[in-house]
């Protein structure tokens, strides 16, 4: 490493430092996720990587913030978090749902501010940014916001019949669903690495179409990989995504040293 990092406790979690890696990489909780989503995949990617999941306002340890509920100002607010990490490694960047495009217009901040994007981005289960729908599940009420996860099947249904963790479930939800359905289109923003999209086959957020337009924001490689499954495919297909996210990173990882070289 070539620099001190001051990890943000409240904004970056990492469940399995390790500190000697070459790489970072950084992963986006979905709408109504949390940091702790990736803790499996830590496990899963340690000791390669350096996993840090971000942890958004309003859930879980944060749960007496209030939630942004604005696309653009939590990529403002985690990019200085992560700003505030950086100690000289390389970092890709790993987004599901509204995670990936959060992804996206974080990386986007790097490349403005900085000029280097992250050495690569992976984006799951949702459209790409010229592609997002928008949509009224913010303005649902609980029920219908319930309708939605259980759609989805992404939240343990238990948890959903405990009224505490169900409101707070919904609160999360709402937020961060404000957040990316009130998110404008971008269509004119191509970011200078490579991107790999994942996505199920029966994804009711994402049609093939709209994850192969991913291609439309880079101006580098991308590939796409499509999975049996629905909207939480990656949680039955956990072991290709590891190797998918440990291959590329070896391939990077080759590419700099033979570059150092």
């Amino acid at each position: 490493m070539t620099g001190s990092a001051e990890f943000d406790g409240e904004w970056i979690h990492r469940f399995h430092p390790i500190d000697s890696s070459e790489f970072r990489i950084v992963c986006f909780p979905h709408a109504g996720g949390s940091a702790s989503y990736y803790y499996a995949l830590s496990e899963a990617l340690s000791p390669e990587l350096d996993l840090l999941a971000i942890q958004y306002p309003g859930r879980q340890d944060r749960r007496a913030e209030g939630c942004v509920d604005n696309l653009a100002e939590l990529a403002d607010l985690t990019y200085a978090a992560l700003r505030r990490s950086e100690d000289g490694r390389p970092t890709v960047f790993f987004g599901h749902s509204m995670g990936s495009v959060l992804a996206f217009e974080v990386a986007r901040r790097y490349q403005d501010d900085t000029g280097t994007p992250p050495a690569w981005l992976f984006a799951s289960g949702y459209p790409a940014p010229s592609r997002l729908r928008g949509g009224t599940v913010h303005r649902r009420d609980d029920a219908g916001i319930i309708d939605e996860l259980r759609s989805v099947d992404g939240t343990d249904p238990v948890w959903l019949e405990n009224k505490h963790l169900r409101n707070s479930i919904l609160y999360a939800v709402r937020g961060d669903y404000t957040a990316i359905e009130t998110h404008p289109r971008v269509t004119d923003v191509r970011l200078d690495c490579p991107i790999t999209m994942l996505t199920g086959t029966d994804d009711p957020h994402t049609t093939v179409a709209e994850a192969e337009a991913w291609q439309e924001h880079t101006t580098g490689e991308f590939s796409l990989h499509v999975f049996e499954g629905g909207h939480f495919y990656l949680d039955q297909h956990s072991q290709e995504i590891t190797e998918i996210i440990s291959g590329t990173v070896r391939g990077v990882c080759a590419a700099v040293r033979g570059t150092v070289r």
